[in-house]
């Protein structure tokens, strides 16, 4: 009788364990043909102590050359070729709004250590090609990154006479402009997926004139961006284009950017950029060696451009694709040599990683263009960096304006010893 009992028992067990089986196979989310896979994202506010996960320690010595760093960048014109955007519903947001902050927004305790934040930035966004390339590499670990706009990348090419840079004749550009019309709507629509992935847009100004500009008057700073930020609302009027799709980004969510050929004069620039509305610069040339916190002047954030030591490289050098070009060859097209190029800055930035993750933890800047310079040996290098290091515990791959936001949110004191640490990288190891 007792074993009968026993019997019924488990028979019932199983019962109830096959029903729920089948009726959570019945109410899982279906990718079917019925319809797109939609998922909800929960955002969860760690708690503060997340930052102090260990990571790896990064190291790299190789041999290298001694050329002289530089501050001066050439040009990459826009890219004419329209490519086919690659994007995936699970990185953009599917009712077109824009993901929020990848950065947990919380108060360090004090002595607490920050997270190590790194900000990639391309300067002029004309390649679709490669900033899509750039967008398919960050989705996996959502990183975010931004991208300093050259105004006339908005332009089609029969528009250029709706240009004229101070001091300069109308229709003209160091850069080119945006290419046809096809080429300009595939831009403002990659630049539309690229905003809504969390990412920034920024200035990079419009026709690229370092020398030009960098005698300019507040006054001639404000007729440039002016020009900016009417191609940036009425691109669509200007090239007579009006069934093309809106460019979704607010001209109101430009708040910095970087000078062509980091060439202005301080005085008269930071007025033009209180006086639209921008928070943040990341062009000035570092007054000191190594990687520190950026730092408010005259109520800019400055994020200067590093001059750090890179055992890769053999010496000093400022951080930007460039000048490790400069400083490799002496800008020399040598496509030869892509695969050790490519190396040196691999290594260079690994080991600015390691100093700052095992130092100050101040934000790493990557400062590239969206370029082929030197047989493609810069973009290979952002790509494995961004994804071996997005995903490591306390580092963010962020923005300029969500970094900002971040630092802003600190306590005065706390915020105050971050920005005086001592700077890293500056040295031999």
């Amino acid at each position: 009788m007792k074993q009968s009992k026993w019997v019924i028992l488990a028979l019932v067990m199983a019962l109830v364990v096959v029903t729920g089986i089948l009726i959570y196979r019945n109410t899982a989310t279906d990718n079917s043909a019925s319809g797109p896979l939609v998922t909800e994202t929960v955002m969860v506010t760690p708690t503060p102590n997340i930052y102090d996960k260990p990571t790896e320690t990064v190291s790299s010595e190789p041999p290298a050359t001694t050329q002289a760093a530089v501050s001066s960048v050439p040009v990459p014109s826009a890219e004419t070729t329209p490519i086919a955007s690659a994007e995936t519903s699970a990185a953009t947001p599917v009712d077109g709004s824009r993901k929020p902050t990848n950065i947990p927004m919380t108060k360090l305790a004090p002595g607490e250590k920050p997270p190590q934040f790194i900000i990639f930035s391309f300067d002029g966004v004309g390649s679709s090609q490669k900033l899509n390339e750039f967008m398919d590499a960050a989705a996996p670990n959502d990183a975010r990154f931004t991208g300093f706009l050259t105004g006339l990348y908005l332009l089609t090419d029969d528009n250029n006479n709706a240009y004229t840079a101070p001091g300069a004749s109308q229709g003209s550009s160091q850069v080119g402009f945006g290419g046809p019309a096809s080429e300009v709507i595939k831009r403002v629509t990659d630049l539309n997926t690229f905003y809504q992935r969390g990412n920034e847009v920024g200035t990079h100004y419009n026709g690229h004139f370092c020398e030009l500009g960098q005698n300019w008057s507040t006054g001639q700073w404000n007729g440039e961006l002016s020009q900016f930020f009417d191609y940036f609302t009425n691109w669509k009027t200007i090239n007579g284009l009006p069934d093309a799709p809106d460019l979704v980004i607010p001209a109101s969510e430009v708040k910095g950017g970087r000078t062509p050929c980091l060439k202005h004069t301080w005085n008269q620039v930071v007025q033009s950029w209180k006086d639209n509305n921008m928070t943040y610069d990341s062009s000035d040339p570092a007054p000191r060696d190594g990687i520190f916190w950026p730092q408010r002047v005259d109520g800019i954030w400055e994020f200067y451009m590093p001059y750090i030591y890179s055992p890769a490289f053999g010496g000093k050098v400022t951080a930007m694709d460039y000048n490790f070009w400069v400083k490799f060859n002496g800008a020399k097209e040598e496509p030869q040599t892509q695969p050790e190029l490519t190396q040196k800055v691999i290594d260079t930035y690994n080991f600015m990683y390691s100093e700052a993750y095992n130092g100050n933890r101040a934000p790493i800047l990557v400062a590239n263009h969206l370029n082929n310079w030197n047989g493609n040996s810069f973009n290979p290098a952002a790509k494995q960096f961004m994804s071996e290091k997005c995903g490591l515990a306390n580092t963010f791959c962020a923005t300029y304006t969500d970094v900002i936001a971040w630092m802003e949110m600190q306590d005065p004191a706390v915020l105050d010893d971050l920005l005086n640490s001592f700077p890293v990288a500056y040295q031999a190891p």
